[in-house]
């Protein structure tokens, strides 16, 4: 599975316990394809939300092009609709309203047919000290890696 990978939000995975992900469709424009090519895109403090029961990207920048329309600009933080199946969707609804979770982008990418996708997930917002946790447990798994790579025989 050959993917390429736009923008990804590495922030999530340290404010997040991530639970479930998911692979979502994305609504664009033209303009705004052409601009993902370009890896011109950041997901950094962009999340999802429900409106009238579908799912929307919220915040997420895709920046213009200069080679794109210049008599029309869009708004390049606007709300992005993302295409999930109807299952899908109930199971994140009742996840986020009835279990108080939270729906986080993790990436953009483009899949191995071309199409834009998003990878969302469940997740559980983490306390300091389970952020601390994690930092001494990375930190800790480096140390012993370099230490295990430097070792001489």
């Amino acid at each position: 599975m050959a993917i390429n990978i736009i923008a990804q939000n590495k922030k999530a995975k340290h404010d997040y316990e991530i639970l479930e992900k998911f692979e979502a469709g994305i609504v664009l424009s033209g303009a705004e394809v052409k601009a993902l090519r370009a890896k011109r895109a950041n997901l950094q403090d962009s999340y999802c939300r429900f409106i009238k029961g579908e799912l929307f990207l919220m915040n997420a920048h895709i920046a213009h092009l200069e080679t794109a329309s210049k008599h029309f600009t869009p708004d390049t933080r606007a709300p992005r609709k993302l295409l999930l199946r109807k299952k899908e969707l109930e199971k994140l609804y009742v996840k986020v309203h009835k279990e108080g979770l939270t729906i986080v982008p993790l990436m953009l990418y483009f899949n191995e047919r071309n199409l834009a996708k998003a990878s969302i997930a469940i997740a559980k917002g983490k306390k300091l000290h389970d952020k601390r946790a994690d930092l001494k447990e990375k930190t800790l798994e480096r140390e012993a890696s370099q230490a295990i790579k430097n070792r001489s025989y």
